[in-house]
């Protein structure tokens, strides 16, 4: 494949990724973790940690959309999805919906489409790509 079409796709990957997943950093920037912090204290996780939902669900989706640091925000937006499903969503990783599809799916495209960013880099597309985070 040319190596201008893998740049598109990996261009077209990290907007796609970043975009949906501001969304949700966004609802948190606007109407506070509260919830997330509420339920890391009732697991025993200090409640000040909900803070990092905003790093990985709104700072680390942009620098993928930029293409800044893609391999290091790619680490941040996949660590934020696994601690996700592991807190929010465990009892539903071997379950299917009653269409059959994964019940965690939408979780898990995020997180294997961090893991394929972590491993490519942004591309030649984006705003940094001289750096090994790059």
């Amino acid at each position: 494949m040319k190596q201008s079409k893998i740049n598109s796709a990996l261009l077209i990957l990290r907007v796609t990724l970043g975009l949906l997943m501001i969304l949700h950093g966004f609802s948190k920037l606007t109407h506070g973790v509260d919830g997330i912090g509420n339920m890391l204290s009732d697991k025993g996780i200090p409640y000040f940690v909900a803070y990092g939902v905003i790093i990985g669900e709104f700072v680390a989706p942009l620098l993928m959309i930029i293409g800044f640091r893609t391999k290091l925000a790619s680490i941040v937006f996949s660590f934020t999805m696994l601690v996700a499903v592991l807190l929010a969503h465990s009892g539903e990783i071997f379950s299917l919906t009653e269409h059959g599809s994964w019940a965690i799916e939408l979780q898990g495209l995020y997180f294997f489409g961090g893991i394929v960013l972590m491993l490519t880099g942004a591309g030649k597309y984006a705003v940094s790509t001289k750096n090994k985070w790059d």
